[in-house]
């Protein structure tokens, strides 16, 4: 629960949270913030399903990166699908969020237990998808780069897996650093 609070808050204690249910212009900071990173995560998934769907529809133009091979072309297509359900589900958590006041949001997250998760889980999910998506996507390329006979196509593709995992790294190291920090400030 203190992840998915740390994804979806930037805090991983729901009670740090019910400072800002506790006025009209902190709940409305909340909201607009919360809005936001749905609105950014809705543009990233289209981005997706728009890129997606030219790899899946057309061949490759060039015969040394041929990305229609059987595995490269699964994962194409279930990076398709994965930002086609971020697109649903971000869209119909900004419905929610642009309809909630502050008052319904403070009873239904008094009792804990369902509306809580509910409440975490609108923020965070259609993050997860959109990054399994851009994930299937990076290592469809990967597959298609490094299954090529061009020694330069696999040369790029080499050094982009080497900044996808320094990426990777880096983002966690900061997830760990935040979470650990915020933790120690607490005790």
């Amino acid at each position: 629960m203190r992840v998915l609070c740390l994804f979806a808050l930037g805090r991983p204690n729901i009670y740090d949270h019910w400072g800002s249910l506790q006025s009209e212009e902190a709940f409305e900071t909340v909201r607009n913030k919360l809005c936001s990173i749905l609105a950014s995560t809705f543009t990233t998934a289209s981005v997706l399903l728009a890129t997606n769907s030219v790899f899946v529809s057309t061949g490759s133009p060039v015969p040394y990166f041929n990305y229609t091979s059987p595995i490269s072309y699964c994962l194409l297509v279930m990076s398709l699908m994965l930002s086609m359900i971020a697109i649903l589900t971000c869209g119909s958590c900004m419905i929610r969020w642009l309809h909630t006041d502050r008052h319904w949001t403070q009873e239904q997250l008094k009792p804990g237990g369902y509306f809580v998760l509910s409440y975490l889980l609108s923020i965070v999910t259609p993050m997860f998808f959109v990054a399994w998506s851009m994930n299937c996507f990076i290592f469809a390329m990967l597959i298609t780069g490094f299954s090529s006979q061009s020694t330069i196509c696999r040369t790029v593709t080499a050094f982009w897996l080497v900044a996808y995992v320094a990426n990777v790294v880096a983002i966690s190291m900061e997830f760990i650093w935040k979470y650990a920090t915020h933790v120690r400030y607490r005790q």
